[in-house]
């Protein structure tokens, strides 16, 4: 064999050598890398079973929440309903459904309030079921628009338990309010007595008589004046109302304060009238008497000599404002806190009705009046009034039913 041919033969031998060299070499790479990947495998397969268990752990403690939610839900003495965004209702507890009864679920919920809600006059927040109980409703909105969280909570007991505490206020009042009639016409009727006795006696004089029946009338006007200021208060809330304009409201108190300015014409008397030929919806002759009575207040606190203003203005589009101004001495400010209050007066003659009387029509007309005096600077009354209205107004606290009975005992006395 010749030394070319051993040559080649071992230069085959390296290369083959080599060869399973390289590839021993790449398998243990090869290895490596193998038995890294399953250790990664595995890895990742702990760290997926960690989170797979973790998440099984979290859905069972949500179903947990979950369930104690229903639980929560189901023992609520309130009503509750899920109403989605197109208005269905999507869930609702076991005493929604006894509140309102089936079907519920998808139907739409305006339509089971109309069926199973009967809207209540003096609380717009109250609603009447068929049952006959009262129920709150209450809206809440879901978060990110998923709907509303509607609430009905009974409220029957509570109501009960105000209109006791209501019954024995009007009873309390309705005590107050007779022992202070009594006494506002006991003194006029024993001198409407006094004078009548007078005029029995023999040998009176015409001219004595007629001092005497003068004195009666007087006493009896004043009775007269009494009993319809009463009545006006006792009206509060259930006057008539109609629609009138209000310059033939202002032509009307110009009218009939006609006497008043002929006999105090060195009292400057204003009226102005920024609103025009507003029409109003309410009691004509009881807004009347209204103003008029303040008019009245404004001259006696001028004495003869002074300024009265009315002026009308429109505070917003659907509000106007009257305003009676005068240039008195003011009120004290231990007195101004009680102006308002029936029965109470610094006027000898007075019934004390008056501001009682005016405040009772303006709350009729769903308006609020104020006053504002300091002494030695006049004072000004303002009656808010609102153009138009639709809803019935709040009565002032434990009114409402000595009112009622009021008109009752008058009404069967006559």
């Amino acid at each position: 064999m010749s030394s070319s041919t051993i040559s080649q033969s071992h230069n085959k031998t390296e290369q083959l050598a080599d060869a399973f060299r390289l590839f021993n070499e790449l398998s243990q790479d090869l290895t490596i890398s193998y038995q890294n990947l399953e250790r990664q495998v595995a890895k990742l397969n702990d760290e997926l079973a960690a989170a797979r268990s973790e998440r099984l752990k979290t859905l069972l403690e949500n179903e947990k929440i979950a369930a104690r939610l229903r639980q929560i839900l189901a023992a609520l003495p309130a009503g509750i309903l899920i109403v989605d965004p197109s208005g269905k209702v999507a869930d609702y507890n076991p005493t929604a459904l006894e509140y309102l009864g089936e079907p519920l679920l998808q139907r739409s919920w305006s339509e089971v309030a109309d069926r199973s809600l009967k809207a209540v006059s003096e609380n717009p927040h109250e609603r009447q079921l068929p049952s006959g109980k009262r129920v709150g409703l209450s809206y809440n909105a879901l978060t990110e628009g998923a709907g509303q969280l509607v609430l009905l909570s009974d409220v029957s007991e509570m109501r009960a338990l105000q209109d006791m505490v209501d019954r024995q206020n009007n009873l309390s009042a309705m005590g107050e309010m007779i022992a202070s009639l009594a006494h506002q016409v006991r003194t006029p009727l024993s001198t409407a007595i006094l004078y009548a006795s007078q005029m029995s006696r023999p040998g009176i004089g015409e001219s004595k008589r007629q001092q005497f029946s003068s004195k009666i009338l007087e006493r009896l006007h004043y009775l007269e004046r009494q009993v319809n200021d009463m009545l006006i208060f006792a009206k509060e809330g259930r006057l008539s109302m109609a629609t009138f304009a209000l310059h033939d409201l202002l032509g009307n108190v110009e009218e009939a304060m006609a006497d008043r300015l002929a006999a105090c014409n060195s009292v400057e008397f204003n009226l102005k009238n920024e609103v025009g030929s507003e029409m109003l919806i309410g009691n004509e002759p009881a807004l009347r008497g209204a103003i008029m009575n303040l008019l009245n207040n404004a001259f006696e606190a001028c004495a003869g000599k002074g300024v009265v203003a009315l002026a009308v203005v429109r505070s917003s589009r659907q509000k106007i404002i009257f305003t009676v101004r005068d240039t008195g001495p003011g009120i004290e400010k231990a007195l101004f806190q009680r102006v308002f209050e029936p029965f109470y007066t610094t006027k000898s003659s007075g019934t004390g009705l008056g501001l009682a009387v005016v405040d009772s029509v303006v709350r009729a007309h769903h308006g609020k009046v104020s006053c504002d005096s300091m002494p030695g600077m006049g004072t000004v009354f303002e009656l808010e009034l609102p153009i138009a209205w639709d809803t019935k107004p709040a009565l002032p606290g434990g009114f409402s039913g000595r009112q009622a009975k009021f008109e009752e005992l008058y009404d069967e006395a006559i």
